[in-house]
């Protein structure tokens, strides 16, 4: 019998858990700021170390991706849910260190961070067939994507005003976190224990992933590259397809990751450099109008399309590449910065807002779909694994996007010019995608092929 507890505890602590995620991020590269306005650093050194330190998370996903699939497959998931918030206080407090001078203490604190969010993320998408009907899993996965969403709004926006209001204090920006941590691990620790399965054995794990990646790229209904709809789709295109079969639904949803780090990354120089925004807290806020898009596109995802409903899903990647350009014009065309609203503390130019939150509508809509036919047409049996998959995937995309705001450093080439480099990115990637709509009894439509 599902226990019926443990879905809003999981919703609960899935919030506190990625809210500390991007306070303790903001509290660190919020401290860049304040650095970069007292002369101490140069704007492109701000950018290269906000993209180291938001990198950082990504790295353990990339390595650790076999064992964390192993322990969420082997023991239950329960239990790497309370795994993960110990390591992330842990990575806490090892950040703490910093005050005495060292920034080193603040990245290894923050890498620990990773370790324990790469351990917790198959657990909280991997838990959810266990605790919930197949009938709720898209309806699910918009909830949780959402509340995640919300969190790392909300914890964006607490922790860049923690590294304002205490830009002189900030361990005691670190005990906040440290509390959101602790009460994320509370809740864990009140879920009922899922099950486990002790037949998992821990060697050959790295044979059984990789083994389990290369069934995921080659099923036919979760790894066909179609581009046998474009012209010539037979022939020399049909061995084409075969040897990229990578470009497939686990394709999409990286891309979504890889468009929202790269405009994290960016959102810093960007917001001082082409809005002049003051600090902190009004930088976090760019966030909030991408993100409320996104929780927008999220719901809308659970309520339009069924399970596998994919159809539409390259028309919103098409979509996020066209915002994604239109941002780029922001520095030169002075008609989006105008009209500004001041309310309050808040600093609204309006035509900005619109734009990021068109963005976020459509990323929610693109990514939404993706999750959850990845999670309903694999073997249960095998969903630790078929999530860290997903990770993988979705946090090398983010070291991409980390990679690519750093060339573009290096380059010369501004803040908004990201956003171009992205668009381009994000459409040509889409345009080589043709994932195949799902019907009822699982199976993929034939590809149609173009005359």
């Amino acid at each position: 019998m599902k226990s019926a507890r443990n879905y809003p505890l999981l919703l609960l602590s899935q919030f506190l858990g990625a809210f500390g995620d991007n306070a303790i991020l903001a509290v660190i590269v919020g401290q860049l700021t304040y650095l970069q306005k007292a002369g101490r650093i140069t704007e492109a050194e701000l950018r290269t170390s906000n993209t180291i330190y938001t990198s950082l998370l990504f790295v353990p996903y990339i390595l650790l991706a076999p064992l964390a699939g192993y322990l969420n497959d082997r023991f239950a998931k329960t239990r790497w849910l309370a795994g993960g918030n110990l390591l992330k206080l842990a990575g806490t407090l090892v950040c703490m260190l910093s005050v005495q001078g060292s920034t080193f203490w603040q990245g290894l604190g923050y890498l620990i961070v990773g370790i324990g969010s790469c351990l917790y993320a198959p657990a909280k998408y991997g838990i959810l067939p266990e605790i919930l009907p197949r009938e709720r899993l898209v309806k699910a996965n918009g909830s949780v994507e959402l509340l995640t969403l919300v969190a790392i709004l909300v914890g964006a926006i607490a922790g860049s005003v923690m590294a304002d209001r205490w830009k002189n204090a900030v361990l005691s920006s670190y005990c906040v976190v440290l509390a959101i941590y602790g009460g994320s691990l509370l809740l864990n620790l009140l879920m009922e224990k899922t099950p486990e399965d002790r037949s998992v054995r821990l060697a050959g794990s790295v044979t059984e992933f990789t083994d389990h990646l290369l069934e995921l790229v080659g099923s036919p209904r979760l790894g066909r590259l179609l581009t046998t709809g474009l012209p010539g789709g037979t022939g020399s295109a049909g061995l084409f397809a075969g040897s990229t079969r990578l470009l497939s639904v686990l394709v999409g949803t990286a891309l979504f990751w890889v468009c929202g780090a790269a405009m994290k990354i960016n959102f810093q120089p960007w917001g001082l450099e082409v809005l002049k925004l003051p600090d902190n807290t009004q930088i976090a806020l760019l966030g909030l109008w991408l993100s409320i898009g996104v929780m927008v596109g999220s719901i809308a995802a659970g309520q339009l399309f069924r399970l596998g409903d994919l159809r539409r899903t390259r028309l919103f990647g098409f979509a996020l590449a066209g915002l994604l350009a239109l941002l780029y014009t922001v520095e030169d065309l002075g008609f989006w910065r105008t009209p500004v609203v001041h309310a309050g503390p808040l600093h609204l130019v309006v035509p900005v807002v619109l734009l990021l939150v068109a963005a976020g509508i459509a990323a929610g809509l693109f990514l939404i779909p993706l999750n959850a036919a990845l999670q309903s047409e694999s073997d249960p049996r095998k969903l630790g694994k078929t999530i860290a998959v997903q990770n993988l995937a979705d946090n090398l995309g983010m070291m991409t996007a980390g990679v690519i705001c750093f060339l573009c450093v290096k380059a010369g080439i501004s803040s908004s010019g990201v956003f171009l480099i992205l668009a381009g990115a994000i459409a040509f990637v889409v345009t080589l995608l043709r994932i195949p709509p799902l019907l009822r009894d699982g199976q993929t439509q034939p590809p149609t092929v173009s005359p």
